[in-house]
């Protein structure tokens, strides 16, 4: 008996195997050897073995298909972040690409690259673990994402395990989930028959299937991947990324077509311009060519900036372009008070997408293009998404058209607008501005700020309107008595969003600084802000230059994290809320690693030449625990100095900061004293 249960088991072994192999080879390679009818044959086969042994192996492919709905997506931590990519759209941008790749590892040899085409999709990660699949989630705001394993399982395309014999420790594959444009225009076929609304474009399509609570929608999608990036592992280790590419093909994972290595930036353009001709030719939307420093060694050295990696570039093809008219332009108030205009347009179809609304920018912008109310212009959907006019069709003026000019007041709320020296934009200067106050709560109260659930749109507009909310911070105000003489609520709603508020006082640093609304300042940044801060307090009156000492932020966001802690009045608002109840944890910084390496918790700053090039001494210090900053301030514990020192050394000397030689930072790493 159990020898002939163990033969049955490796019998079922066998068949997943052989499945699987078929699959790979009819969804990834496009090459099927097994008809159709001797392929379900076979799964129901495995099935009915599966039911007689109670036992269903983890890549088996009857797993793809019949988990229960889920209630909602859970959050999913990346453990590398999940970076978007910079953006070129001529040829002399990627020249600027090339040249900022030289400078930075001050090279002057041609570096080589990759080049492949962009796929238009949902950005996915696939971890996993001793080779098998154990999670699939969304790009997300790059640091946080969602658990779409369910989803994912479905896509015959993604392998519930690697085919290898010597899987890695741990693997996180980044990749493109995608729907081909031939199943593309099935589905809007079938959903027009059907009397259901049409999907706009493939990637919308795809995006929208992969976010279904019930993973047998999805099943019913024909989704495809396409596998090119890495994230975090370990017992692996890659010396280029066509060496991870051709790994990746190996063990069954669908990667990129066309993958081409360049040698020089003037072969990648070549490369670029012949992806750009393929580009109708293939079965996917590709909007753009992916170039990508082919040296893994050297992508760790040139390291990336807050939101993208200084080594890889997205060159982006000409935009889907259409002609309508202005039928009117308005002016909107962001929650920050930045005041658009905004055109509405005669509906057009731009590449599958009805437009009828573009942004305008600015004034300026207005100004520069002459653009009037009643006009002709060509509309432009930018990297085929964002819709916006590039000029207008003078030739089809009439004389009507109607100059817009900029607003004297707020449109919303009738307070003076000013305009910074040297800034475009217009704001709203009024503390009252209904946008902004509801804009504020909005964001204050949403699920990845203060996650009051309660404060939708219309029970804001409710509390604004009723006057009992003029501020966020009058959130904390609220009483039950004044939830229950609202048309909205009952006992039980209003009793809901009191408890919610009280909970809302005990949350995360990052949270509660993503919540503020400071200007450039998203989840990701809130959550490199608590790491390096213990406390709240420990911003108020921070300096710019103090900011910039946190890897990954760069000016623009240190300048107005800066601005926003130097205002009395944020200040003020800040210190009642503490009065109010408001407290803190921090996982952020308590979980940050900074013990047991030498050089936890100091900050330094390089000036000169050293024996080692700068990003090797700089990725040196940062492996120990420290930091390395731009500039010498009162906060930083040495300068460490070569050849022909700046004027660094001299700030450094003028604050009586510590200044070490290479061999003495090295003395200081191992333990010795410099």
């Amino acid at each position: 008996m159990f020898d002939m249960t163990e033969k049955k088991l490796a019998e079922m072994r066998m068949l997943v195997k052989e499945l699987n192999l078929h699959a790979h080879r009819y969804y990834v390679l496009d090459d099927p050897v097994m008809p159709d009818s001797e392929y379900d044959l076979l799964f129901r086969k495995l099935r009915d073995m599966e039911q007689e042994l109670g036992s269903v192996m983890p890549d088996s492919p009857t797993v793809r298909i019949g988990a229960p709905p889920l209630e909602k997506f859970q959050k999913v931590q990346h453990a590398e972040p999940m970076l978007s990519l910079g953006n070129a759209f001529s040829h002399e941008e990627l020249r600027e690409f090339d040249r900022r790749v030289k400078r930075f590892l001050k090279s002057e040899d041609d570096i080589t690259y990759t080049v492949e085409p962009k796929y238009d999709g949902l950005a996915i990660e696939l971890s996993y673990r001793k080779g098998l699949l154990i999670m699939a989630s969304t790009r997300g705001d790059g640091s946080l994402g969602e658990n779409v394993t369910e989803n994912i399982k479905t896509i015959m395309a993604v392998p519930l395990k690697l085919e290898t014999d010597n899987p890695p420790e741990s693997i996180d594959i980044r990749g493109e989930i995608y729907m081909d444009i031939e199943e593309f225009n099935n589905l809007n076929r079938r959903r027009e028959t059907e009397g259901e609304s049409l999907f706009a474009n493939p990637r919308n399509a795809a995006a929208g299937a992969i976010r279904q609570l019930d993973s047998s929608i999805t099943a019913k999608r024909r989704l495809h991947l396409a596998c090119y990036g890495l994230g975090a592992h370990s017992g692996i280790t890659f010396q280029t990324q066509t060496e991870f590419m051709q790994w990746l093909a190996s063990v069954r994972c669908s990667v990129p077509s066309d993958l081409k290595v360049a040698d020089g930036i003037a072969q990648v353009i070549e490369f670029v311009r012949e992806i750009g001709e393929q580009r109708g030719g293939y079965s996917f939307e590709a909007d753009g060519a992916v170039v990508k420093v082919n040296d893994i060694a050297l992508q760790l050295r040139l390291g990336n900036k807050t939101r993208e990696p200084r080594w890889a570039i997205a060159y982006k093809f000409a935009a889907h372009q259409g002609i309508t008219r202005i039928l009117r332009i308005e002016p909107s108030v962001g929650r920050l008070g930045t005041i658009t205009p905004v055109a509405d347009l005669e509906p057009v179809n731009i590449g599958g997408v009805t437009v009828s609304r573009s942004t305008l920018h600015n004034w300026d912008e207005i100004t520069r293009k002459d653009i009037r109310v009643g006009d002709k212009v060509v509309v432009e959907r930018a990297g085929d998404v964002i819709p916006h006019i590039i000029s207008v069709v003078l030739e089809a003026r009439t004389g009507g058209e109607e100059v817009f000019a900029p607003p004297v007041s707020c449109p919303v709320c009738g307070s003076s607008i000013e305009q910074e020296e040297g800034e475009v934009a217009f704001r709203c200067i009024g503390l009252d501005c209904s946008a902004q106050v509801k804009e504020r709560v909005r964001h204050f109260s949403s699920r990845g700020a203060m996650n009051i659930e309660g404060l939708g749109e219309k029970n804001v507009d409710l509390l604004y309107e009723q006057g009992l909310v003029r501020h966020f911070a009058d959130i904390y105000n609220l009483q039950f008595g004044d939830l229950l003489a609202l048309p909205r609520f009952a006992e039980k709603s209003a009793a809901k969003l009191i408890q919610a508020i009280e909970n809302s006082r005990h949350t995360t640093l990052s949270r509660f600084l993503f919540s503020l609304g400071i200007l450039h300042v998203g989840e990701y940044s809130a959550k490199l802000l608590a790491a390096n801060f213990s406390q709240l307090e420990d911003l108020y009156h921070i300096s710019a230059e103090s900011i910039l000492e946190i890897k990954h932020i760069g000016e623009k966001i240190a300048g107005s994290v800066s601005r926003f802690f130097n205002d009395a009045g944020n200040i003020d608002t800040l210190v009642k809320l503490r009065e109010k109840g408001m407290e803190f944890t921090n996982p952020d910084f308590e979980n940050a690693d900074r013990t047991g390496l030498s050089l936890a918790g100091k900050t330094f700053v390089i000036t000169g030449t050293l024996p080692k090039a700068r990003p090797e001494v700089e990725e040196l210090i940062e492996d120990e625990g420290g930091r390395v900053a731009k500039s010498v301030s009162g906060k930083t514990y040495a300068v460490v100095a070569g050849e022909a020192p700046g004027s660094k050394l001299q700030k450094a000397e003028g604050l009586g900061v510590k200044v070490l030689t290479y061999d003495e930072l090295l003395q200081l790493i191992n333990g010795e004293k410099s």
